[in-house]
C-alpha cells in the first residue's frame, strides 16, 4: 500500500496523544494522580492536542474533506466511522476532567469523568486498530497481531510523552521517584510496553514474511489446475488509483534495514535512555526528551512500514504474483 504521509502522522499522533490521556485519566480515577491544576490540565491538554493534529492531519488523505462529517452515520458498519464517533465523544469527558480540576479536583465527579475518558481513548484506539486488521483483502494486517500492536503503541508513546512532561516540572514532584519523571511502577510499565512491542513486531514480520498468500492468480481465476496463470497484457495503458495507492512495492533489501532502525529507534534507545537518569537523576530532562523524539522517529518508520509492506489483493489484476 502507498505509505501515505497524512495516515502516518494521523495514527501516530493520535495514538500518542490518547494513550497519554490514557495514563493521566487513569491515574485520576484511581486517585493515585496529583490533583493539582497543572498536574491534570497539563497531559490532558497535550494528549488532547496530539489527538486533534492527528485527526487533523487524516483529513488531507480525503479526496473530498468537506464531506468528512458524513463518516459519523456510518457507525454501524464502518470502523472508521466508529472511530470518529469514538475519538470526537472522548473530548466531552476530557473537558470536565479539566475543568472540574478548577473546581472540585480530585473529587468523585472528576473521577468518573476520567474513568470515561480513559474508556473513550481506549476505544478510540481500538476502532482505529480495527479499521485495518478487520480487512481481509490485506494479509499483512488480517491477523491477530495488528490490534495489540497498536495499543501497546498508544500506551508506550504515551507514556513518553508523560514521562517528558513530568522530567521538565509539568508535574508536581511529591514523591523521591519524580526525580525521574515518574513513579517506579509506571516507568516499569512503559518499559514492559517496550519490550511487549519489540516481542510482537518480531512475530508480526515473520508472520508477513512467511504466511501463505491469500489468494494467488490461479485461485482468483479458477485455473490453478491447469497450472500457472501469468498475465499478458495489463488491464491499464496508465497509471490508475490503485495502481498508485495499492500497488506500492517495498524490496526486501529495503526492508530489512528499516525494520532495524524502527527496533533500534523506537524500543531499544528510548530504553537505554530510561535507564540512565537511574544514575543520574537531575539530568532526567534532555533524556527523557531525547527518548521521545528517537523513539517518535522509530514509530514513524515502523507506521511507515505497516503500510509500505501491506499488499491488496486486488494487485493481483495489475501483474502481481500473490495477494
Amino acid at each position: 500500500m502507498h505509505p501515505a504521509l497524512s495516515v502516518i502522522f494521523f495514527t501516530t499522533l493520535s495514538g500518542a496523544g490518547y494513550g497519554l490521556m490514557f495514563l493521566a485519566a487513569v491515574g485520576i480515577a484511581l486517585g493515585s494522580w496529583p490533583s493539582g491544576v497543572v498536574d491534570t490540565v497539563a497531559p490532558i491538554f497535550v494528549g488532547a492536542m496530539l489527538a486533534a493534529l492527528g485527526l487533523a492531519a487524516s483529513f488531507a488523505h480525503l479526496g473530498r474533506p468537506e464531506r468528512a462529517w458524513r463518516a459519523f452515520g456510518q457507525w454501524r458498519s464502518s470502523w472508521l466511522s466508529r472511530e470518529g464517533v469514538a475519538s470526537a465523544a472522548t473530548f466531552v469527558p476530557a473537558a470536565i476532567v479539566v475543568a472540574l480540576a478548577f473546581a472540585a479536583p480530585g473529587g468523585a465527579a472528576q473521577r468518573i469523568a476520567a474513568a470515561l475518558l480513559a474508556i473513550g481513548c481506549a476505544v478510540t484506539v481500538f476502532c482505529t486498530a480495527r479499521i485495518y486488521s478487520s480487512l481481509k483483502t490485506v494479509r499483512a494486517w488480517h491477523n491477530a497481531y495488528v490490534l495489540p500492536a497498536y495499543l501497546l503503541f498508544a500506551f508506550y508513546t504515551g507514556g513518553l510523552w508523560l514521562w517528558t512532561l513530568a522530567a521538565w516540572g509539568a508535574i508536581a514532584a511529591e514523591d523521591p521517584w519524580q526525580r525521574l519523571g515518574l513513579p517506579a511502577w509506571l516507568l516499569g510499565a512503559i518499559v514492559l510496553a517496550a519490550m511487549s512491542l519489540a516481542l510482537l513486531k518480531l512475530g508480526y514480520w515473520r508472520h508477513i514474511d512467511t504466511a501463505k498468500p491469500v489468494s494467488t492468480p490461479e485461485s482468483a481465476t479458477g485455473l490453478g489446475r491447469f497450472g500457472r496463470v501469468a498475465s499478458f497484457e495489463r488491464p491499464h495503458t496508465e497509471e490508475n488509483y490503485i495502481t498508485k495507492e495499492m500497488g506500492f512495492v517495498l524490496a526486501r533489501k529495503h526492508a530489512s534495514p528499516l525494520r532495524a532502525i524502527s527496533l533500534f529507534a523506537g524500543l531499544g534507545a528510548p530504553l537505554l535512555l530510561m535507564f540512565v537518569p537511574m544514575l543520574q537523576p537531575g539530568r532526567t530532562p534532555p533524556y527523557a526528551t531525547l527518548a521521545l523524539v528517537v523513539a517518535s522517529i522509530g514509530v514513524f518508520v515502523e507506521r511507515w512500514l505497516f503500510f509500505a509492506e501491506a499488499k491488496h489483493v486486488v494487485t493481483l489484476y495489475y501483474g502481481s504474483s500473490r495477494g
